[in-house]
């Protein structure tokens, strides 16, 4: 977009998937599809990446907020469909190609978490896949009442990726696993608890905050301003429940177990007597790490055990190479195709059970498809 905000109307802009204003030399990005929870097209992270750029040379800025249109969905997530399409007509190469979108996607979240001006993101809603991208790269991660955060690619044959590697790392390990291989979908005080929002308020104390950003001074601190701004009064919108369930995670989810060694853990415990949320949560989780794909359930969590001892750069290339060949020769197309497109939910997993899984299978997805200086994010940083 290049008007600049004064110029701009209102009628015309509403066509763009991206819209872009100042307030009070705060950039306000907002995400735009709200009838698709504003998941990101590869125009949209193209848009974005220029955005960035065009507040980052402006040194009247002193901020970035983004946000997603709509109350559903801050981000839903990359465009699926629009990748297995090009997936399925083998289109990986070229700067139109599914390889050249998580590129720029990878490129575009790790220049936000190195971005040099205090960056809020309101995670309002759905805020999944690379929704989680863009706003964990932010200083101030704000929840909310109707926040709904996860990583919930292994169902769709991917791995937790946009960085997901490294900033699932800031729970405890046992934690990272549940969330990562399940998927589990987490409410605003869950977020919070797990280290991945900063605070959670009512979804109402953010529809005003476009006044108390016009009213602010940013004479001293920019960040303690921001957060009046978008926390105080901090009332947390209600409890998390994922708490409770923390001794569970941590007897089922230990680092040193495979994936179906952990199955095998819920199995035995679903024999013994349990409350009934704690019965639900096992048998949801033995749900999901039986239907989702075997595969990249045991990639994933090594990927995730890998990435607690890397740089974000580091994660980023991992992740690269694994989505390549999830996509290239895994389940990718297939899990796409069960959920979202013939939405029969039976996908044809291959192997189609854990126990079938081999090591060296693992092994393979984990192996860089690039050497050194040819990986397409081998500049990315250290």
């Amino acid at each position: 977009m290049n008007a600049t905000p004064a110029s701009v109307s209102a009628a015309p802009e509403a066509e763009h998937d991206v819209l872009f204003r100042v307030v009070n030399r705060v950039a306000i990005v907002t995400l735009n599809r709200p009838a698709a929870l504003n998941a990101l097209s590869h125009a949209m992270v193209r848009e974005l990446a220029v955005l960035l750029e065009r507040v980052r040379s402006d040194d009247d800025i002193v901020a970035l907020v983004l946000e997603g249109a709509g109350p559903k969905g801050f981000c839903a997530g990359g465009d699926v469909r629009a990748l297995y399409q090009l997936a399925r007509d083998k289109a990986r190469d070229g700067a139109n190609g599914w390889q050249q979108f998580f590129v720029d996607e990878y490129r575009l979240d790790y220049r936000l978490h190195t971005f040099s001006r205090p960056i809020v993101a309101l995670l309002d809603g759905v805020t999944m896949g690379g929704g989680m991208g863009l706003g964990q790269a932010a200083a101030l991660r704000v929840a909310t009442s109707r926040t709904k955060i996860a990583m919930p690619e292994t169902r769709i044959g991917l791995l937790p990726d946009v960085g997901a590697t490294h900033f699932l790392a800031k729970m405890p390990v046992e934690m990272e696993l549940y969330v990562g291989l399940t998927g589990a979908t987490l409410g605003g005080a869950d977020a919070v608890h797990c280290r991945l929002a900063d605070a959670c308020v009512p979804a109402e104390w953010l529809d005003g905050y476009e006044a108390r950003l016009a009213a602010a001074q940013w004479t001293g601190d920019v960040h303690a301003a921001l957060r009046e701004i978008f926390v105080a009064p901090c009332h947390e919108a209600g409890d998390g429940t994922l708490a409770s369930f923390a001794p569970l995670i941590v007897r089922h989810f230990d680092r040193r177990a495979r994936v179906e060694q952990i199955v095998a853990s819920l199995r035995a415990d679903l024999e013994r007597e349990h409350t009934q949320p704690e019965r639900a949560w096992l048998e949801a989780t033995l749900d999901a790490l039986t239907h989702h794909s075997p595969t990249m359930l045991e990639v994933t969590r090594e990927a995730l055990l890998r990435g607690r001892q890397m740089t974000l750069a580091e994660s980023f290339r991992m992740e690269l190479g694994i989505v390549g060949r999830a996509i290239g020769e895994g389940d990718f197309c297939e899990g796409v195709r069960a959920h979202l497109v013939d939405k029969d939910r039976k996908p044809r997993w291959a192997p189609a059970t854990l126990v079938e899984v081999r090591p060296e299978r693992v092994q393979h997805f984990l192996a860089s498809p690039w050497r050194g200086e040819a990986h397409p994010l081998a500049d990315l940083g250290a």
